[in-house]
C-alpha cells in the first residue's frame, strides 16, 4: 500500500510580493512532487494562492481586504492557479484534479466522507489531488483562517505518513532569525506547549495569511491525529525528498499518537460544541491519562445550554480545554447533579446513561495534565 504525503504550499511560496503567480516556482514544486511520486509515494497538494493570483487581474493594486473583493479575486485566481498547476505537472505526465473545501464540509460527517472518497478515487486513478479552500463562497465565520489548518485536517483525513508545510524560513527558531543573529533553529519538537506557541509568534507575509504560529497550530492538529509534521524550506532540487527521508531544512514535529478514526476526527476537530463543563483534577486525570468516562461527581461547573447528544468541551481546573465529547445530559440536568455521587444522581434525575460523557464518545485534545 502506498504511503501518502500531504504537502502544503502557501501564497508567498507561489507568488511575487506584488501578487500574481510565479510560474518558475510552480514548475519547481511540480518537479519536486513528481520526484516523490517516482519514489512510490501518493501525493496530495494543499495550495494557497488563489486570491494572490487573482487580485491583480481584478485591477486591484494591493491585496484586497473586503470579503467580496477577496472572493472575486479568488474566483479569477483559482482558475489561473489550476491552469498553472496543470501545465507544470503535465510536463511530468501527471494529471491533476481540483477539490475545493470549506469549514462546513468538515462539520458535516457525510460531506467530509464524500470528500475522502473523492480523494481516494483520484489517487486510485493516479491523479494528484490539488486541494484549496473555496474562497469564493467562504465567509469569515466559516473559514479555516489559513490553509495550514486545512492541510492538517486533510492529512488526518487520509492518515498521511507525513504532512509537509513549506515556508519561507527553514523551520522554527528560538527567536526571529531576521532580527536576532543568535536565534537557533529547533530541529525537533515532540510536544507543543505554551513555550512553543510563544516562540512561534504570529507574523505572516504580505501576500499570505498564515505565520509560524498558524503552522504550529496545524502541527498540533496533525500530531493529535497521528501524523508527524515538517515545517520548513524546500528551495533546491531534491529538497522535498530530503524532507520525507528525515533530513530536510526545517523543524520536525514528532508524534507517538495513532491515527484517529473518522468519528474521533469529527468529534475533535470538526464538530461544533454547544457548551462546556469544568471538571476537577481527579476527573481530568481520569479522562486524559486513564481512559475513563466522565461522571457527574467530577463536574464543577456547567456553561451553556446543551441537550443529550450534543458535543461539549471539557476544561480542567485551570480552565484549559482538555477535550470534547458527546454529552448524555441536558445542561439543566447536569447543573442539578454536578459533584454528586452516582447513587445520589440516580435518586434525583432519570437519564439513559449515568456517564456525563462515555469514553467511547470522547477525544482528548490535551495530553499534558499540569
Amino acid at each position: 500500500m502506498q504511503q501518502t504525503i500531504v504537502v502544503k504550499i502557501g501564497s508567498s511560496s507561489l507568488t511575487s510580493d506584488e501578487g500574481g503567480l510565479n510560474q518558475a516556482k510552480i514548475r519547481f514544486f511540480a518537479a519536486e512532487l513528481a520526484q516523490l511520486r517516482r519514489q512510490g509515494y501518493a501525493v496530495l497538494l494543499v495550495t494557497s494562492g488563489a486570491v494572490a493570483a487573482g487580485f491583480r487581474e481584478m485591477g486591484y493594486t494591493v491585496r484586497p481586504k473586503l470579503l467580496h473583493e477577496k472572493q472575486a479575486s479568488a474566483s479569477v485566481g483559482q482558475a489561473l492557479l489550476m491552469q498553472a498547476y496543470q501545465a507544470a505537472f503535465g510536463q511530468h505526465e501527471i494529471r491533476v484534479g481540483q477539490i475545493l473545501l470549506t469549514r462546513s464540509d468538515f462539520v458535516s460527517r457525510k460531506r467530509i466522507h464524500n470528500a475522502q472518497m473523492t480523494i481516494e478515487e483520484l489517487l486510485r486513478h493516479g491523479i494528484l489531488p490539488i486541494i484549496n479552500e473555496n474562497d469564493t463562497v467562504s465567509v469569515d465565520e466559516l473559514k479555516f483562517g489559513d490553509n495550514d489548518t486545512l492541510s492538517a485536517l486533510v492529512a488526518n483525513l487520509v492518515r498521511a505518513r507525513r504532512l509537509v508545510i513549506i515556508t519561507d524560513t527553514d523551520g522554527l527558531y528560538t527567536a526571529d532569525p531576521r532580527k536576532n543573529a543568535g536565534a537557533k533553529r529547533i530541529d525537533r519538537v515532540s510536544e507543543i506547549d505554551e513555550e512553543v506557541y510563544s516562540i512561534a509568534g504570529d507574523s505572516g507575509s504580505m501576500v499570505g495569511t498564515g505565520g509560524m504560529r498558524s503552522k504550529v497550530e496545524a502541527a498540533r492538529i496533525a500530531m493529535r491525529g497521528g501524523v508527524p509534521v515538517f515545517v520548513g524550506r524546500v528551495a533546491d532540487p531534491g529538497d522535498m525528498l530530503l524532507v520525507v527521508e528525515g533530513t530536510g531544512k526545517g523543524t520536525y514535529f514528532d508524534t507517538s499518537a495513532h491515527n484517529l478514526p473518522m468519528k474521533k476526527q469529527w468529534l475533535g476537530f470538526h464538530s461544533q460544541p454547544h457548551g462546556k463543563v469544568i471538571v476537577d483534577e481527579g476527573a481530568e486525570i481520569a479522562l486524559v491519562t486513564r481512559g475513563k468516562s466522565l461522571l457527574p461527581a467530577g463536574v464543577k461547573e456547567v456553561i451553556g445550554d446543551f441537550h443529550p447528544g450534543d458535543v461539549i468541551e471539557v476544561a480542567g481546573p485551570t480552565l484549559r480545554t482538555i477535550g470534547r465529547g458527546v454529552v448524555n445530559y441536558a445542561a439543566w440536568q447536569l447543573q442539578a447533579v454536578r459533584g454528586l455521587s452516582t447513587e445520589e444522581v440516580q435518586k434525583r434525575i432519570d437519564v439513559s446513561r449515568i456517564e456525563v460523557i462515555h469514553r467511547d464518545e470522547w477525544i482528548t485534545l490535551s495530553t499534558a495534565v499540569k
